[in-house]
């Protein structure tokens, strides 16, 4: 295995954000498919209440792995920046930094989330019938955080240097395992949820195994004790670029967990039915976050590079990429949605059809719409790859008040079904926020980029 790293600063945007794409759009799917199978065969190989018991672990476990991806995200911005300037020295330097940091992050997120997991579940009011499968595959999960954390820091540091090949290989491995011990621990060892968790995290240490591997291969990613002292300066501003992003993640998160606090409410037919959309909703989304990686890694490079002129051409190739690609897997869905959440339970559950009539109905809507969640993700990663941490942090509140609003308003007016439109409304609201900073303030951000390009040259 070997990394390839690529340029970002030459060449056709649309060809080069639409080519870096492909491989983490089809990583995405198998990175949602491992996730997915859990929930197929927990659902088909368990029951209705096993699958209920993931759901209402859903929030929870998402409120961690974002503000994981919120930090690694946020720190790879500096290694798009420092690649495009072609400080190779530097790069190594900030890559240690990272590791470091990293470290001490995946520590302290693993005693928060292991000693929050009962709380929370509480707080959410989740039934008793399901609460300890909840807690039991919550807490495999939770264990396994660093290492979840060490996947997403070698991938985004990889994505940031144009290298979109290996995360990919780096889920397809972590696919086929999964799936292979999720039929050994659930149906053949008969270890219900614990099985499943066990997988997964076993399925993601493959992953980081994988990427560590091929990092060996690169110069900048070679470290010596030097590179892995610590220093205050530049570990300070590798923080204030990851935590606005994990916040802003971690503030998301909090809606979902408040739209789960009303889901309970409906009882776990219902909350089965929308738990099984929310695993397709992964795989709906994975075109939509392939395109802002690419976008991170695109904005960060030139901006490093000091070019400044590419910026508007990258955004209209975003633009119309999202356009596309939405439109189609908008029209697949809707046409096929049903036949794919039929996967998720057993014909013979005697409350099947009224699950997938649920299912359905959230997964419908959202199809529908499926294009604002692609410009929220353009919009917020380009400006994150522009070194502005803070609007898209902004925007994360903005989607928090829009999904507790809808969540809490709308059902008791036209009924459960309300809550459907919980998500799309946070979409909607942070999508239109963003692209009326980003148009109202795009000639100053690049005003200071060629600034502190000539001060550089200076």
């Amino acid at each position: 295995m070997r990394a390839k790293v690529r340029e970002m600063t030459k060449g056709r945007p649309i060809s080069l954000i639409f080519f870096f794409s492909l491989p983490l759009m089809v990583g995405s799917v198998f990175q949602q498919l491992y996730m997915i199978v859990d929930s197929i065969i927990v659902g088909r190989g368990v029951g209705v209440q096993a699958l209920a018991s993931l759901g209402a672990a859903d929030w929870i476990n998402w409120m961690l792995l974002w503000a994981i991806h919120g930090f690694t995200h946020g720190f790879s911005v500096l290694v798009a920046e420092v690649f495009g300037a072609g400080d190779h020295k530097r790069l190594q330097k900030v890559i240690g930094q990272i590791v470091l940091l990293s470290l001490a992050v995946g520590v302290v997120l693993t005693v928060v989330g292991l000693l929050a997991i009962d709380p929370l579940l509480r707080l959410l009011q989740t039934e008793q019938s399901i609460i300890g499968g909840s807690r039991q595959y919550l807490q495999v999960l939770f264990v396994g955080t660093i290492i979840v954390l060490g996947y997403n820091m070698s991938a985004a540091i990889l994505r940031c240097m144009g290298d979109s090949r290996t995360p990919l290989a780096a889920m397809v491995v972590a696919a086929v395992v999964n799936i292979g011990l999720d039929l050994l621990f659930v149906l053949q060892f008969h270890m219900g949820i614990f099985g499943a968790a066990v997988a997964t995290v076993i399925a993601q240490l493959c992953s980081l195994l994988y990427c560590l591997a091929a990092m060996r291969q690169l110069p900048a990613c070679c470290l010596s004790r030097e590179e892995l002292r610590p220093d205050k300066p530049l570990l300070r501003r590798l923080f204030s670029l990851g935590a606005p992003t994990a916040l802003q993640n971690a503030v998301i998160a909090v809606g979902g967990m408040v739209v789960q606090f009303v889901l309970n409410g409906f009882g776990i037919v219902f909350v089965a039915g929308f738990t099984a959309t929310n695993k397709l909703y992964g795989v709906l989304e994975s075109a939509a976050i392939a395109f802002g990686y690419a976008m991170t890694a695109y904005m960060g490079q030139n901006r490093g590079a000091g070019r400044t002129d590419r910026i508007d051409a990258g955004i209209r190739a975003v633009v119309t990429l999202s356009a596309v690609i939405s439109v189609v897997i908008s029209v697949f869905t809707i046409a096929f949605g049903k036949g794919l959440l039929s996967l998720f339970v057993s014909a013979e559950e005697k409350n099947a059809a009224e699950v997938i009539e649920i299912a359905y109905h959230y997964l419908f809507i959202m199809s529908c719409l499926l294009i604002i969640l692609f410009l929220l993700h353009a919009y917020r990663s380009s400006l994150q790859g522009l070194g502005n941490m803070r609007v898209p942090m902004a925007s994360g509140v903005v989607e928090l008040f829009m999904r507790i609003g809808v969540a809490l308003l709308l059902p008791p007016l036209i009924g459960r079904e309300g809550i459907f439109y919980a998500e799309v409304a946070a979409w909607t609201g942070a999508a239109v926020f963003l692209v009326a900073y980003y148009y109202t303030h795009i000639r100053r951000i690049k005003a200071g980029i060629d600034a502190e390009r000539k001060i550089i040259k200076e």
